[in-house]
C-alpha cells in the first residue's frame, strides 16, 4: 500500500469522502496515512466544487489510534534519539488534527466503528461526529503510559466540559454512542447501515450556504472561546467587509430581490 491509499478520496456529487485504509490494522494513524490525510485534506479544500468533507474508516473501525507496532519500533530506537524522533512526529500529528480542526468547510466525522486513542481525536477535531449505534469511542492514553497527544487535551474539554473530560481522559474508559450523544461528545448516531447516507445528506445541509462565509464564520467560532466579545466584533466586521464583495453575496442578494 502506497502512502496515498491509505487514505482514500472519492467523491460524491459535492461532498468529498476521506476514508482511512488500513482495515487490517484497524486503521491505526501511521506515517503514510498521517502524509496521506494531509494531501487529501489539501486536495479537498482547494477544490471549488467540493463543499463539505466526510471522514470514515474502511471496515468496521474507525480508528485504533496510533500504531503499536510503529510504538514497539520507536523504542528500539537507540535511546539517545527517541525523544527527539517522538518530537518530529508530533509536529507532523499536531499538524494534521489542525490542518483538519481549521478546514474551511464543513466536516463530519462518520464514525462507523471504534474511535480509539489518535482516533478519536480525530473525530474531535471534525465540527460534528455522527456515530454509528455499533461505534465507541476510548481516549486510552493514559493506559498506554502517555498523555493525550492529539488535541483531545483541548478539544474534549470544549465538547463535554472540563470534568467529564478529565473522567475519559483519566480513566481510558470506553463510551458507547448512546452515552456519547447524552455528554455531547457526539452530535449525532445512526444505524450502521444508515451511516454514510446519513452524513452525506447532513454535509449536503450543512454546505448550501456561502463557502466563503463559511470558512470565515467557522475560523471565529473556532477562536470564541479564548477571544473576547469586543475582538470578535472587530474580526467580525473585517471578515464581513470580505463577504460584502464576494460574488456569492452579490448572487444571493440579487436572487432574493428577483423573487420579492
Amino acid at each position: 500500500m502506497t502512502g496515498n491509499d491509505a487514505v482514500l478520496l472519492t467523491q460524491h456529487n459535492d461532498i468529498a469522502v476521506l476514508t482511512l485504509n488500513r482495515p487490517d490494522s484497524r486503521n491505526a494513524i501511521d506515517d503514510a496515512m498521517r502524509e496521506a490525510l494531509l494531501e487529501r485534506l489539501d486536495a479537498v479544500e482547494q477544490d471549488p466544487g467540493l463543499r463539505a468533507l466526510v471522514i470514515t474508516g474502511a471496515g468496521k473501525c474507525f480508528s485504533a489510534g496510533g500504531d503499536i507496532a510503529a510504538m514497539r519500533a520507536r523504542l528500539d530506537a537507540p535511546a539517545g534519539e527517541i525523544a527527539f524522533n517522538g518530537f518530529q512526529r508530533q509536529i507532523r500529528t499536531h499538524q494534521a488534527i489542525s490542518r483538519l480542526h481549521g478546514f474551511q468547510k464543513p466536516v463530519i466525522a462518520a464514525v462507523n466503528g471504534p474511535a480509539v486513542g489518535l482516533g478519536a481525536d480525530l473525530a474531535l477535531a471534525c465540527d460534528f461526529v455522527l456515530s454509528s449505534e455499533s461505534a465507541f469511542f476510548a481516549i486510552s492514553y493514559m493506559l498506554r503510559g502517555l498523555i493525550p497527544d492529539g488535541g483531545s487535551l483541548y478539544l474534549l474539554p470544549r465538547r463535554v466540559g472540563l470534568a467529564k473530560a478529565k473522567d475519559l481522559i483519566y480513566s481510558g474508559r470506553r463510551v458507547g454512542t448512546e452515552e456519547a450523544l447524552r455528554i455531547g461528545l457526539a452530535d449525532r448516531a445512526a444505524a450502521p447501515e444508515a451511516l454514510m447516507q446519513t452524513a452525506l445528506d447532513w454535509a449536503h445541509d450543512l454546505s448550501r450556504g456561502s463557502l466563503t462565509a463559511m470558512a470565515l464564520g467557522k475560523t471565529l467560532l473556532d477562536r470564541s472561546f479564548e477571544t473576547g466579545l469586543e475582538d470578535i466584533f472587530e474580526l467580525g466586521g473585517r471578515s464581513q467587509a470580505i463577504c460584502y464583495s464576494s460574488a456569492e453575496h452579490r448572487a444571493a442578494v440579487e436572487e432574493f430581490l428577483t423573487k420579492a
